[in-house]
């Protein structure tokens, strides 16, 4: 098990279930059964995914410019995610009064 972990494995297969929940999440967008666009769908899930791209990429040896790479694109992704959601509460605002 020690091994699993350590090779990051462990990491391929989260990023592998994320993948496979934004496929889903999309399907269902398609269906109208799932409220989020998947822009949407993907802002929630992209800044995670770098994340875990990070951990993987320290636990292969990468260099450090990757690395903070990954860590940066996960801030950028995330700060656009939450510009988007106060633009739509903003919206949202404006409607109700």
């Amino acid at each position: 098990m020690n091994e699993f972990f350590a090779s990051g494995h462990s990491i391929d297969l989260v990023l592998s279930l994320i993948a496979l929940e934004a496929i889903l999440l999309m399907v269902l967008w398609r269906k109208g059964r799932c409220p989020l666009s998947p822009l949407s769908t993907l802002l929630i899930l992209a800044p995670g995914t770098c994340l875990l791209l990070a951990a993987r990429a320290a636990l292969a040896g990468a260099d450090w410019v990757w690395i903070s790479s990954l860590f940066l694109v996960a801030l950028v992704i995330h700060l656009t995610d939450l510009w988007q959601r106060w633009q739509e509460r903003g919206r949202q605002g404006s409607v109700k009064s």
